[in-house]
């Protein structure tokens, strides 16, 4: 009889199958790597299992202790379903950013989540980083697997995930792509199949803004890839090719390929696959090229598979009606910039900006553009400032971020008209998103001019 004696040892083994419909048209061979049919629905089931194990060898988990780890969720997963046989608790860092049912997912395995914003740096006390940091030193028992930092990480994909893709392609394999999130998947599967061809390519997949592919880790929506600070389990000379893809891609890619080829894919899959479609315009037909997929769509089903999350964050398109781009582009050309304040701007520049500008309304954002919506932290008002300033005039020299209001209300470029003339009821400006990021504010008046327009503008 062929039947496991425990869900771990399941961890796997996991199948390759093409992709027709997606890249029928190029002449290389185009396969995934479902890492979905893991037990946990991701490849994070293999360092989860590998790191625990390790820890165990070495004594650096206990009986009765507790696994503490920042994760995006599949990391938590497969480490929830490794403490669950072992007798294990289990306390999870995650950013704001993540899908709601990723936290419902793990709190089924029993696991405690703690969230944290995701628009802050690596060092501030808030970060998901810093929080785990403090849980392992408050919490009896703890210990951190530290996927970031662990050499088992990388080394199980060398002792498993390579040795199955040499195997399963009959060592025809020619390119390797994968997202670059911990870095672990990549060093790897790298150093494995290098070991065995050194011709064979390795493509990191990273989203737009990823140190990864020149950018500085501001905050992008993609889910468990791409980071803001360089791993030590990431080993950059091993990695041919690194291609930036857009959130907008991403999430396009991976719903494209639920639709046409009946697999459900999380984001980030989106991601590799997209990057892995510009490699293989370039290939022939006797170039293999094999996509990791990291992990299963279900995870996903309240963001990127939710027609009305995306066209909040201007990815698609409303199906009837005038949309919120048309009122965009009827602004002036001077008028469709994102004009912004940052927090510690005085709010006497911030009135300065407003007069000459000729706006009543801007949000306050960190950094500078172009913005993640995350970095949005507020909004000021001329009235807003017009009743602080009367109050107290020091006002005028101090930050905006001391007197700012929360953020405008947000909509989406390809959304109906209909929609932000309802937004309108309750509020006086709102903020357009495109491509997930903001790119301008509208007012009662650009509506209203655009569905008036004056006749010299018709």
């Amino acid at each position: 009889m062929e039947i496991a004696d425990s869900i771990l040892d399941l961890i796997g083994n996991t199948p390759l199958v093409r992709a027709p419909k997606i890249a029928g048209h190029l002449d290389c061979d185009f396969v995934l790597k479902l890492e979905l049919t893991n037990p946990g629905g991701s490849s994070k089931d293999r360092p989860a299992l590998a790191m625990i194990e390790a820890a165990e060898r070495e004594g650096l988990l206990q009986p009765g202790g507790t696994i503490v780890e920042p994760t995006s969720g599949n990391t938590g997963v497969g480490l929830a379903i490794v403490a669950n046989q072992r007798g294990y608790k289990c306390v999870f860092v995650m950013t704001d950013k993540v899908a709601p049912e990723k936290v419902d997912l793990l709190r089924a395995y029993g696991a405690e989540v703690v969230v944290c914003p995701v628009a802050v740096p690596p060092e501030d006390p808030e970060s998901y980083y810093s929080t785990a940091e403090r849980l392992v030193s408050e919490i009896p028992g703890a210990f951190r697997p530290d996927q970031y930092s662990n050499p088992v990480n990388p080394q199980s994909h060398y002792d498993t995930t390579g040795p199955e893709i040499w195997q399963q392609t009959d060592g025809k394999v020619t390119h390797f792509v994968a997202g670059a999130g911990t870095g672990g998947t990549l060093t790897g599967v790298a150093k494995y199949l290098k070991e065995h061809n050194p011709d064979i390519k390795i493509i990191a997949a990273d989203p737009e803004g990823s140190v990864y592919s020149g950018g500085s880790g501001r905050p992008y929506l993609v889910e468990g890839v791409g980071e803001d600070f360089w791993p030590t389990t990431y080993e950059p000379d091993l990695v041919d090719e690194v291609i930036a893809v857009s959130d907008r891609d991403s999430f396009i890619m991976a719903r494209n390929v639920a639709r046409e080829e009946g697999i459900l894919l999380g984001g980030s899959c989106g991601t590799a696959i997209a990057a892995a479609l510009q490699v293989g315009e370039s290939l022939g037909p006797d170039d293999l090229m094999v996509v990791l997929t990291p992990d299963s769509g279900r995870g996903y089903l309240s963001k990127v598979f939710n027609d009305d999350y995306l066209a909040t964050l201007g990815f698609i398109t409303s199906p009837s009606g005038p949309c919120v781009s048309e009122v965009v582009a009827a602004k002036g050309p001077n008028d469709r910039d994102l004009i912004y304040v940052n927090p510690e701007t005085p709010v006497r520049e911030a009135v300065e900006l407003m007069r000459d500008a000729g706006v009543s309304q801007v949000p306050v954002a960190k950094n500078e553009p172009p913005f993640a919506l995350a970095e949005i932290s507020g909004a000021v008002s001329e009235l807003q400032l017009m009743n602080a300033t009367f109050a107290d005039e020091s006002v005028l020299d101090k930050p905006v971020e001391m007197i700012m209001a929360q953020s405008l209300p947000t909509i989406g470029i390809g959304q109906s008209v209909q929609t932000a003339v309802e937004l309108f009821e309750g509020a006086n400006a709102l903020l357009v998103i495109d491509g997930g990021r903001p790119r301008t504010v509208i007012s009662h008046t650009d509506v209203l001019e655009f569905l008036s327009p004056s006749e010299e503008n018709t």
